[in-house]
């Protein structure tokens, strides 16, 4: 009898912690769902502005958001693909961050990207996006990044150079492009010589890879083929363009890259001094540019056959390991939305990625007259209509490497066009087709 009680002692004993374990393992998941959440949330730098804008949306979004707190870790931009993946590969990723468009594709195949699709089904609706961006986020149907804006090669200039010179700007309305030939034309009036020595370069930044590309692509080139399993740059289109920016630099027109270097200005400050008349960049340059003190315009880059630009941007996606996906996913909306947009927008640094902001209305809530000049509203349609990067479309990250390697050599080291696009095609297919 006193054995039996006894088991019935240590049995009530036993389901007693059993039960004492599990109230507080409730308790504590219960706590953490009540208590604020603190979500890890990592970037690159590009530009201290641009860190000091994510800055600024965070903090509209904890105010709007006090469940969540966001800590914000910008990386140098050359670091932030190689430190992601060995934070990934540590078991210790954040749980939202920003991913290159470039790579997008490349961590979804492996596995690490949680999938929104639910989420998004829920809050938002494909079609509230502009066409480049609504392609670039979806991967076989499904959702594991939403954008937030968009970003395009576009050609600035320094107003002073042209009215000094009496030469009419270049057109912003894309259906008014100008033609190579004349861009090449008024960039070579606007090449300045004394003695031997340039002290004026009418323009520079198409031998920039996405720049090249814009340009193939104006020229109804190609870069891989429709299903982005094979590259197809070998084309006689392709050539044409190559060997037209090549042109610019054998005429001095189009400086070295090394001068910027050795000069120790960049692209926007050579522009912003007057040492180049023209620049092609992504319109994020805009942010900077229009608090450089200097009158900066902005047009349509010149056509082969046709007048169009080429869209990316990066997406913000969740760590497929994240301890808190609804969280990330209300962050990740939030950074899409117009709130968190508008004043990035504003301030030039973005393109919008929703169709609403390309209306009337749309574009009176973030056009701001100190940033984008005159003319900048007839662009508008030029980033809506934007073609998809190519690079956005393939799951593997090393191909634009490749091309700049091989492109390097036709830029500089004189090697043929023939030589080099044979290259790009073994090269990139090789790569291509790896597991």
């Amino acid at each position: 009898m006193a054995k039996r009680l006894n088991l019935i002692l240590l049995t009530v004993m036993v389901v007693s912690l059993v039960l004492l374990g599990c109230t507080s393992k409730e308790t504590a998941t219960k706590s953490s769902k009540d208590g604020p959440v603190t979500l890890k949330f990592m970037g690159w730098e590009a530009s201290p502005l641009e860190t000091e804008s994510v800055k600024n949306g965070i903090k509209k979004f904890e105010e709007t958001h006090p469940n969540i707190k966001v800590e914000y870790t910008p990386v140098p931009g050359d670091q932030y693909a190689s430190k992601l993946l060995t934070m990934m590969a540590g078991d210790a990723p954040p749980d939202v961050f920003f991913l290159g468009s470039v790579d997008y594709r490349a961590f979804q195949e492996r596995g690490v990207l949680l999938d929104l699709s639910t989420y998004f089904e829920n809050d938002l609706s494909i079609d509230d996006f502009i066409p480049s961006s609504a392609d670039i986020m979806q991967i076989d149907g499904n959702i594991y990044g939403v954008s937030s804006c968009t970003v395009s090669p576009v050609l600035y200039y320094n107003k002073e150079i042209f009215d000094k010179a009496g030469v009419p700007y270049p057109p912003s309305n894309p259906d008014e492009a100008w033609t190579w030939d004349k861009f090449a034309s008024v960039a070579q009036d606007l090449t300045v010589k004394e003695g031997k020595k340039i002290t004026q370069f009418g323009t520079y930044g198409f031998e920039t890879l996405a720049n090249t590309v814009a340009a193939i692509t104006e020229n109804d080139g190609s870069i891989f083929n429709d299903e982005y399993s094979a590259v197809n740059m070998n084309s006689q289109q392709t050539k044409d363009v190559l060997e037209a920016i090549l042109a610019l630099k054998k005429d001095g027109v189009s400086p070295e890259a090394k001068l910027l270097e050795e000069s120790g200005m960049s692209a926007s400050q050579m522009l912003q001094t007057g040492k180049i008349a023209m620049l092609i960049d992504g319109s994020w340059s805009l942010q900077q540019l229009s608090q450089m003190d200097f009158p900066v315009g902005v047009a349509a880059l010149p056509k082969f056959t046709q007048a169009v630009t080429n869209g990316q941007a990066h997406v913000h996606a969740a760590s497929v390991n994240t301890e808190y996906p609804d969280e990330a996913w209300e962050f990740i909306s939030f950074l899409s939305s117009e709130d968190y947009q508008i004043d990035l927008i504003n301030e030039g640094l973005w393109m919008p990625n929703r169709a609403s902001l390309y209306t009337e209305e749309g574009i009176d809530k973030w056009f701001n007259e100190k940033v984008h000049p005159a003319g900048f509203k007839e662009l508008v349609p030029y980033f809506q209509a934007a073609n998809v990067d190519p690079f956005a479309k393939i799951g593997k990250n090393q191909v634009d490497d490749i091309m700049i390697e091989e492109l390097d050599k036709f830029w500089y080291d004189n090697q043929p066009v023939e030589d080099v696009l044979a290259n790009i095609d073994r090269r990139v297919n090789e790569e291509l087709t790896k597991d």
